[in-house]
């Protein structure tokens, strides 16, 4: 007997079901809801308070040498943000020798030929010119792309220790910290000539340097002169003064400094990168992993030792290669607007703000309450509502405990404030809106649970965790611009609905360079009646800001239907 064609009725039943099953029902996979609302069986809203908080006074700063903290984003420029204000960055390294302890004989005579500073931009491949340039695309560059800065590079000379003596713990710098690097800078060291183009001007890498988004040929030598060409993608590149290096590494003052980085770095304390403004231009910032550049010096010695009344020896041509590695620290000087200002100076912490300012680079940040302040009644032994016994705890969330509720999903939206944030977008230009906010227990300094079990991954890291959210979701229109950020918080609440003596914590929220970067910087001086110390050392990266609404939004005001709101989708039990 032949039963294939009964079991393809089978088969082809039960597909029919398993389909109907899915458009009825919802899948889970980790934390995030598979579908569309209309999968999930009952929504509701509960209250959040959220105020502003500003995040330096008084002039203080925030701690910016990340390199103690395992980061490598910094910031360099001058960003002109038409509503939040004028942020200029400048930046100060340490520089380590590649191969500690070089041989350096000055009896075979080196002299340089010449000093390259070399910091590769972000960047992705675009296109090739007719006349074989390779243009790329370049990656956090923050206003317009023409713009030009007067860049000066010093020698540093403030020594930057690893370890505080009066604590004997890690030594922390600030971001104020201006005049401990201004005061204390050797000669201007980017005033060289490319040995390959002796006439080209020197003004592009110094009083009108640009972010050249144009790749270049590398040219190197062997030791007998042979040179190599090399395509190589953008890059800040600086020809640096070479009397100085020549005193610095090929004089009798440079032996012994060369033993150990140790040493080293106490001979020659890094550098300070300055920038101004060049003359009437526009001016921008980048955001540089400064950690992958190098400094090359290329030079040429004999093979051995000259005699006099002998012919001369054959030269050789050698390098000895500097890592802007060590201890750096980010220089921030905020101006910023009356309007920005005002509307962080005085919080409503009680029923929370209308509007919520966020913005990087030393800042603003917002805090977060769950659930209304409420309390009028708690819970029995048996988990039941107690009325008239207060018991420290929102009565919304006491109600979510009692309940009983499958919490299917839980998140934040924060709808942004689009006609507050008018210009932040120039034409043709990249978004100077935060490609990310980030979410954290703010009480304990450490990540949700939503994020910490988000295993999500993209090919570019800042779309990392995706499921945990937090990244900017646009409109169609022309201008491109921001619309909202949604923020899911399921495990967190579930957690908290689940289990009585789980505290409610606190919730911030800040903008973030990187949803990978969890760790803290100190601030100078503690917000938020002393209670705030630390903040996520991300958000310190990354200089934009936005507006968002708030939750103190009246019914009938401009706004209400996008105020913030705790939103849960829930299955009540059998």
């Amino acid at each position: 007997m032949n039963n294939k064609p009964f079991l393809k009725q089978i088969l082809f039943a039960l597909t029919i079901i398993i389909f109907a099953s899915c458009e009825s029902g919802f899948n889970e996979i980790g934390t995030e809801i598979v579908g569309d609302d209309d999968f999930l069986f009952e929504k509701a809203t509960y209250e959040v308070t959220a105020f502003n908080q500003n995040l330096v006074v008084n002039g203080s700063g925030v701690q910016t040498n990340y390199s103690a903290l395992n980061t490598s984003v910094n910031a360099l420029g001058i960003l002109n943000n038409p509503v939040f204000g004028k942020t200029t960055a400048n930046f100060v390294t340490q520089l380590e020798l590649a191969s500690p302890n070089p041989t350096i004989d000055l009896d075979l005579i080196p002299v340089i030929d010449s000093v390259v500073l070399k910091v590769p931009y972000f960047s992705t491949y675009q296109t090739t010119t007719a006349n074989g340039e390779k243009l790329y695309t370049l990656d956090s560059i923050y206003g317009p792309s023409d713009s030009k800065l007067n860049l000066s590079v010093y020698e540093s000379k403030y020594y930057l220790r690893d370890l505080d003596p009066s604590t004997q713990e890690a030594q922390i710098y600030y971001s104020n910290q201006y005049n401990d690097f201004n005061n204390n800078k050797g000669p201007m060291l980017n005033t060289g000539i490319d040995p390959e183009a002796p006439g080209d001007p020197i003004a592009a890498q110094n009083t009108e340097f640009f972010f050249n988004n144009k790749g270049y040929i590398e040219t190197t030598k062997n030791k007998e002169g042979v040179k190599t060409n090399t395509d190589m993608p953008p890059a800040m590149r600086l020809y640096m003064d070479k009397p100085f290096f020549q005193q610095k590494f090929f004089s009798s003052e440079a032996a012994g400094n060369f033993v150990s980085n140790n040493v080293f770095k106490n001979y020659f304390r890094g550098l300070y990168f300055n920038v101004q403004n060049s003359g009437t231009a526009t001016t921008n910032q980048a955001l540089i992993n400064f950690k992958a550049g190098i400094i090359t010096i290329y030079y040429k010695e004999y093979l051995t030792k000259p005699k006099q009344g002998s012919p001369l020896p054959d030269r050789v041509n050698k390098t000895i290669v500097l890592n802007l590695r060590g201890t750096s620290v980010n220089l921030f000087n905020n101006e910023p607007t009356p309007s920005y200002e005002a509307g962080i100076a005085s919080p409503n912490t009680t029923q929370g703000d209308a509007t919520l300012y966020l913005k990087g680079g030393a800042g603003a940040m917002n805090i977060i309450e769950l659930f209304s302040k409420e309390d009028l009644n708690g819970l029995d032994v048996y988990g039941n509502i107690d009325l008239g016994k207060p018991n420290g705890v929102s009565d919304e969330l006491d109600e979510l405990r009692a309940n009983k509720w499958l919490i299917n999903d839980a998140a934040l939206t924060f709808y942004i404030k689009q006609e507050a944030m008018i210009g932040t977008n120039p034409p043709n230009e990249a978004s100077l809106e935060p490609n990310r906010i980030y979410l954290y227990d703010l009480d304990n300094n450490k990540p949700l649970l939503d994020y910490t079990v988000d295993a999500s991954v993209r090919a570019a890291e800042k779309y990392n965790k995706f499921n945990f959210g937090g990244i900017i979701e646009k409109g169609t229109g022309t201008d491109d611009r921001g619309v909202k950020y949604k923020i899911k918080i399921t495990n967190h609440l579930r957690n908290l609905v689940q289990n009585d003596t789980v505290t409610n914590v606190r919730l911030g929220l800040v903008v973030t360079e990187s949803i990978n970067i969890t760790s803290n910087s100190n601030l100078q001086t503690p917000v938020f009646s002393g209670q705030i110390k630390k903040i996520p050392t991300a958000s310190v990266m990354n200089p934009l800001g936005t507006i968002l609404y708030g939750n103190n939004i009246q019914e009938g005001e401009m706004g209400y239907d996008k105020r913030l709101q705790l939103e849960i989708h829930y299955t009540k039990p059998d």
